[in-house]
């Protein structure tokens, strides 16, 4: 692991509950070095060396956040990421070794929220993990009416059957509720904002993923198929050359 230049090795947080990380990686000495550089900006964080161990702990405690390893024993991080995905939505981000198209790609399919490329350097997995903790706790200002839908609370946005609540962070779909990850609904709720305008790639990276700089477009591309199945295949539409717009009927 390589550390970048201070980003701030002070508390992460000085309530009475730190924030708890997972880390779920094979090899000890990468283990080793992401728990204490974790632990040096005030997580708390606990560890397994295996996929199923990484289960049990998920299971065994209340967790803010997951870090998981691609290539692990007994269960790898892409099976473990889909255990997880089918009870929870707590944010996760996988490591890869390689930087393998094809792990990135199937660690974002499974669910995760993010990836970072091992050697991992520090400042870079702080700010994910930062940026992932705040979709998490994202609370949108709801600012008037929303227009052309009369008889609608204020914070209650219909697109045809679908049904976003932006106090109650709830979406529905034909009544029945709808289970995002906080990506997935940071991204829809960033849709919702502005029905039938094309956002693209670029934008959506900065505004839901928070990057500051250059990142991999295959994570929102990945993440509008994941809510597509969620809301349904034509509410999202794709412009090509462009970005993805949410169809307002």
């Amino acid at each position: 692991m390589t550390s970048n230049a201070q980003v701030g090795s002070v508390s992460e947080a000085r309530g009475p509950a730190p924030v708890s990380v997972l880390v779920v990686e094979d090899d000890a000495t990468i283990r080793r070095a992401v728990q204490l550089a974790l632990e040096r900006y005030g997580y708390r964080v606990a560890v397994a060396a295996d996929g199923l161990s990484g289960l049990e702990a998920f299971r065994a405690g209340a967790h803010d956040l997951l870090i998981l390893d691609v290539m692990l024993p007994e269960l790898d991080g892409i099976g473990l990421c889909h255990r997880i995905r089918e009870e929870s939505p707590v944010p996760v981000l996988m490591m890869s070794a390689r930087g393998d198209a094809l792990d990135v790609v199937a660690g974002l399919e499974a669910g995760a929220d993010d990836y970072v490329i091992k050697p991992v350097d520090t400042g870079v997995m702080v700010a994910r993990i930062r940026a992932l903790l705040r979709r998490a706790t994202f609370r949108p200002d709801v600012e008037g009416p929303a227009a052309g839908r009369p008889g609608r609370a204020d914070h209650i946005l219909v697109f045809g059957d679908l049904s976003v609540d932006t106090l109650g962070m709830e979406v529905r779909r034909a009544g029945e509720t709808v289970s995002l990850t906080p990506t997935e609904l940071r991204l829809l709720l960033e849709f919702a904002a502005a029905p039938g305008s094309v956002l693209d790639r670029r934008r959506l990276l900065r505004d839901v993923w928070d990057y500051g700089w250059e990142g991999d477009t295959r994570v929102v591309d990945l993440c509008v198929l994941r809510l597509r199945k969620k809301i349904g295949s034509g509410r999202i539409e794709t412009v090509r050359g462009f970005g993805y717009k949410l169809v307002r009927g």
